[in-house]
């Protein structure tokens, strides 16, 4: 489902991907609110469309202003333990990893994605990218379904 929002004008880039991270303390006041805090925290988009025609609005918190833009939920990847891994299976990532220079922590603390939460996995991408984890974990890297 496609959502009208405003971002900030060097981020409204098609195909561009963000978590929506919620108000910040400079949009008190603003005229804008409505159309800028109009998704979910937490959740990540993908900007599919960029409003012609639309006017470059101020902002406190985007220093080039914001602009319109079309967005929809994205889906995450993310690594899950492998035993886990199926299309349609719900699962919640295996644990937080402290080893921030493997190639694979993006996707064991995926943006977008909470330990606490249990997700339906869209499709299995297969092996990720580190060659071995740190913390000995059996993982396949798969891709969580958008949230709705």
């Amino acid at each position: 489902m496609t959502t009208v929002t405003l971002i900030g004008t060097r981020l409204a880039d098609t195909g561009r991907e963000f978590v929506y991270q919620g108000e910040s303390p400079d949009c008190e006041g603003c005229p804008y609110r409505s159309q800028c805090l109009n998704l979910s925290e937490g959740t990540r988009y993908r900007v599919t469309g960029i409003r012609e025609n639309a006017q470059t609005l101020d902002c406190a918190v985007h220093d080039a202003g914001v602009r319109a833009v079309e967005v929809e939920p994205a889906p995450v990847p993310a690594n899950v333990l492998s035993k886990q891994a199926y299309a349609g299976g719900r699962v919640s990532l295996a644990g937080p990893c402290p080893h921030t220079e493997c190639p694979s922590h993006g996707y064991c603390v995926p943006d977008g994605a909470d330990f606490d939460d249990e997700r339906v996995i869209d499709q299995v991408l297969g092996e990720p990218p580190h060659d071995t984890c740190a913390l000995d974990r059996d993982l396949t890297l798969v891709e969580f379904r958008a949230e709705e």
